[in-house]
């Protein structure tokens, strides 16, 4: 019933920035915890971020932490993942996911019912 949409990606060069939408619809965005995954040519899906439905919880993988923010506008129902400092290692198709428990910030995979098609971060060094 909940629909996910990724959007933001693109080729950037090394130590540039992008950040990530994903616009959800269908249900009101409060209701799900969102988490961001990624998944690197001929590697499996890794954690990036997750942020609550509601109660403030964030959860921000090793990986990326430091350089990344992740937040939510409800009113626009849309969660972004703000990535700085991009390394070439980052290169990957971001994925967001819904958890449909709103206070859980997980970094399993399977903690999350519905995902979106993916947008592509290449970055050049």
């Amino acid at each position: 019933q909940v629909q996910l949409v990724e959007s933001g990606g693109g080729s950037v060069q090394a130590g540039e920035s992008l950040r990530l939408s994903c616009a959800v619809s269908g249900r009101t965005l409060t209701s799900y915890s969102i988490g961001w995954f990624r998944q690197a040519p001929v590697e499996e899906r890794v954690f990036v971020a997750a942020i609550a439905g509601r109660g403030g919880g964030k959860y921000i993988a090793n990986s990326v932490e430091g350089r990344s923010t992740i937040s939510r506008d409800n009113a626009k129902n849309t969660v972004y993942l703000q990535m700085n400092s991009l390394k070439r290692e980052d290169t990957a198709v971001y994925y967001c996911a819904a958890n449909s428990d709103p206070t859980v910030v997980a970094g399993i995979e399977s903690q999350y019912s519905y995902w979106g098609q993916g947008t592509q971060v290449t970055v050049s060094s």
